[in-house]
């Protein structure tokens, strides 16, 4: 458990990141929707009445900085916990300080990564928020509609936190230099683009942007006037990959699946690759095969039936081949199912006759369909199935669903042309028998 103590000893390494964390909201950069002069979180931390709090969003946004701030604004002691590492004993010791000189009007509790707390740890602060004892302020980086249980979760306000735009991570990497080389008296020199590579690269992240600064900064050699050169070389060098935020197991794996798949579905060749780019730079190459295979079905379906096998070859091709080439054949079938017809008909019909089946619409199946159990011994005759390769067009009216759903429609045919061929043939074969 962490004392929050502002008090720092001289020669003790503070990280430059945490010695330029912001003192007041007007200092945080981004994050406008909620700080902005009309922000409501704004508006909480201004009017000192504290309410249990979630904040949500990627690391290196603000969600730690501004849970200080607002702290400071409570007067009310500010406890940190990292639910990575702490446990029970630490939420008992935070307790035992209840209604002691450490906390006579409670405490404001940080909680960072909360969605490492099993129900049981978060259940055993419900009794102490509920009577206002412990304020709660927790982070996630995963959705905590998901990951935070429901009795927290009600008693609480979620906000968003959003990746911070270029701009906005430029702004914390002058400070980074201002700061540098007062503290050093060592100037820079630097090529053009350099910060602002760098605050593209870092993926809305400032505590990395930040890093990244004094990382170069340190690095640096000196050129002939003794300033030190920042290169493009060394941006690059130091930032490989600093964009990617994923996790297997979490929001950004999800959304980069659903931003593939639709923008597959939107049929826009050019974000279907950036998003299989995505996939293909963390070396997820099963995530992304699963996804394209399954919009070759649910996308494009009968509007191009053969895009289930002509996909199925270029994933099959991906997987023997593996990274990095495995990106020329799915690059392939991404563009190709992009630029596809699309068809959802096969899916609705297959999700409606689904819905029926879980409603408990099934009866029993008709006589004429029921296997007989034997060949040849005319029982199909007694059933009165009619064999429809015996009638003209290779079709016979009878019934197929059971009698409780005879009239059910679940399939529509799709407004392409080669499910409206197939409506148009069918339409002229049944419409003999009127």
């Amino acid at each position: 458990m962490e004392f929050i103590n502002e008090s720092k000893s001289d020669t003790a390494y503070r990280p430059l990141a945490d010695e330029l964390r912001p003192q007041a909201l007007d200092d945080v950069v981004g994050q406008e929707h909620i700080l902005g002069p009309d922000g409501m979180l704004r508006r909480i931390a201004e009017s000192g009445r504290i309410p249990n709090m979630i904040f949500y969003g990627p690391s290196g946004t603000g969600k730690t900085t501004v849970a200080r701030i607002i702290a400071q604004a409570s007067n009310r002691p500010l406890r940190r916990l990292n639910a990575t590492t702490a446990g029970i004993a630490d939420i008992k010791a935070i307790i035992d300080e209840l209604d002691t000189f450490l906390a006579p009007d409670g405490v404001l509790l940080y909680l960072d990564e909360i969605q490492y707390f099993n129900k049981k740890q978060q259940q055993s602060l419900l009794d102490f928020i509920e009577n206002g004892k412990i304020t709660l302020i927790a982070s996630t980086t995963e959705n905590p509609y998901f990951c935070v249980f429901n009795a927290i979760l009600s008693r609480s306000t979620v906000f968003e936190f959003k990746s911070l735009s270029p701009a906005d991570v430029k702004k914390a990497q002058e400070r980074v230099l201002r700061l540098l080389q007062e503290k050093n008296g060592t100037a820079v020199d630097m090529e053009e683009g350099v910060l602002d590579y760098i605050a593209s690269a870092c993926g809305g992240d400032a505590r990395k942007s930040i890093n990244t600064v004094e990382l170069l900064y340190t690095t640096a050699l000196p050129g002939p006037d003794g300033a030190l050169r920042f290169t493009m070389a060394d941006a690059k060098a130091v930032t490989q990959r600093s964009s990617m935020h994923y996790d297997r197991d979490g929001d950004q794996h999800y959304d980069i699946l659903s931003a593939l798949m639709k923008s597959m579905r939107g049929s826009d060749p050019d974000a279907a690759l950036h998003y299989l780019a995505r996939f293909l730079e963390t070396g997820d190459l099963l995530g992304a095969c699963r996804r394209i295979l399954c919009s070759a079905s649910e996308d494009i379906g009968l509007a191009y039936p053969l895009a289930v096998p002509i996909v199925k070859a270029c994933v099959d091709s991906a997987l023997q081949l593996g990274l990095p080439e495995a990106r020329l054949p799915l690059a392939e079938a991404v563009v190709f199912l992009a630029t596809c017809p699309k068809s959802n008909s096969g899916y609705m019909g297959i999700a409606a006759a689904m819905a029926d089946i879980r409603a408990g619409k099934a009866g029993p199946i008709p006589r004429q369909l029921q296997n007989v159990h034997a060949d040849g011994t005319g029982f199909e005759q007694e059933q009165g199935y009619l064999y429809p390769h015996d009638y003209p067009g290779h079709w016979v009216r009878q019934q197929y669903l059971p009698d409780t759903l005879k009239d059910a429609k679940y399939y529509e045919f799709g407004e392409n042309k080669t499910e409206q061929a197939a409506k148009k043939y069918w339409d002229l074969v049944k419409g003999q028998d009127k």
